[in-house]
């Protein structure tokens, strides 16, 4: 990312909606806001590979594998507004188990990326079907949208609930209750 031209992005939009980016306050803005824009996307520059950077383990456990409350910060590709919550993943191993860290590792990288929570909870449940080979995947984000909250319909305490499921959870409820069970406890 170009910090230079991103800051002179912002710094016009700072004199378009009427205020004047030399004073005092707004002086270093543009280029504050510019490093955060490339924090808040650092998505964009990792990969699946660097992440998981080997960290598949072979393992004989075949029981449900839960990461509960992966914090996210998102922002939505429609009015790129933060949307703030909470990730469950889930997997059933089938002779590899990855690395604790790698799987709220693989959340951010897909949640620093502007997007939509649907496609989120899907490019996360994806790849960790992808990365693990196992035979089941469950994720579930619930998350608060700024972009409703401030704007738009202006509804302070919505939240809005995905999930997607592929494998033992999706054909097995007994699978998907005993997942949805125990990420509530």
């Amino acid at each position: 990312m170009d910090i230079s031209a991103v800051t002179q992005h912002y710094r016009g939009i700072i004199d378009e909606i009427g205020e004047d980016a030399d004073r005092e306050g707004l002086l270093r803005t543009p280029q504050r806001a510019a490093k955060a824009m490339q924090f808040l996307t650092q998505g964009y520059q990792q990969s699946v590979e660097e992440i998981v950077n080997g960290a598949i383990f072979a393992s004989a456990n075949s029981e449900m594998v839960i990461v509960r409350d992966v914090e996210l910060y998102s922002m939505c590709e429609h009015h790129m507004l933060p949307f703030i919550g909470r990730a469950h993943v889930a997997y059933i191993p089938d002779g590899r188990v990855i690395g604790l860290s790698k799987i709220p590792r693989i959340v951010d990288m897909y949640a620093r990326r502007l997007q939509i929570q649907e496609n989120l909870t899907q490019e996360i449940g994806e790849t960790i079907q992808q990365v693990t080979g196992a035979v089941g995947v469950a994720v579930v984000i619930d998350a608060k949208h700024l972009c409703a909250m401030m704007r738009g319909v202006e509804k302070q305490n919505s939240s809005m609930t995905t999930s997607w499921m592929n494998g033992r959870f999706r054909d097995d409820p007994r699978t998907r209750s005993e997942f949805l069970t125990l990420i509530r406890s």
